[in-house]
């Protein structure tokens, strides 16, 4: 089963550094559990790339990383949570420039790759097409209907349970023997 992950960050420049990381996935029930920790910023990382455009939209106040797990701590429990599993995103270029910075400055190098959600999904559901009411269908009904509120854990969350969605639809196809959902 993936690992959702997703990051709330300083910016969007190529420079800038992650404030928020988020995880979740689906458990053996079907149930989704999720994680995710504010990141005081690595005193390496370049304070003039705070961004006050991007703390409107994630409302994280600069003052509020002071008080959060320092970077390298926060990346040995990533690492310890990624484990070997797969890790997908619904930005995983940006996700994956956070992650190898955090990483980095926990002193743990490159991190794992980070999958495309979309590219994920169609691999696992087989969608003949978006008119196909499937898995696929019901993915992205899902996250249409998930809130989006630009924090990490709950934005990682939306998509587990999206996914989770699809695979219900998935396996209720299997048990009926058709492509079509109850």
């Amino acid at each position: 089963m993936p690992l959702f992950i997703d990051f709330e960050a300083s910016s969007l420049s190529v420079r800038s550094w992650p404030i928020e990381i988020g995880f979740a996935w689906i458990g053996r029930n079907g149930s989704v559990a999720s994680t995710g920790w504010l990141i005081q910023p690595d005193p390496s990382w370049d304070e003039a790339d705070w961004s006050p455009a991007s703390a409107a939209v994630h409302g994280i106040p600069r003052p509020a990383l002071e008080a959060a797990v320092p970077a390298a701590e926060v990346a040995a429990w990533a690492r310890e949570v990624i484990g070997d599993a797969v890790l997908l995103s619904d930005a995983p270029t940006f996700d994956q420039r956070w992650l190898d910075r955090l990483l980095a400055a926990g002193g743990i190098g490159e991190g794992p790759k980070i999958h495309d959600l979309d590219a994920a999904a169609a691999d696992a559901f087989s969608a003949r097409s978006l008119d196909d009411e499937g898995p696929i269908l019901a993915l992205y009904k899902a996250l249409d209907r998930a809130p989006h509120p630009h924090r990490a854990e709950a934005d990682a969350r939306g998509l587990a349970e999206a996914w989770a969605a699809a695979e219900t639809v998935k396996r209720r196809q299997a048990e009926n023997g058709s492509r079509r959902p109850d």
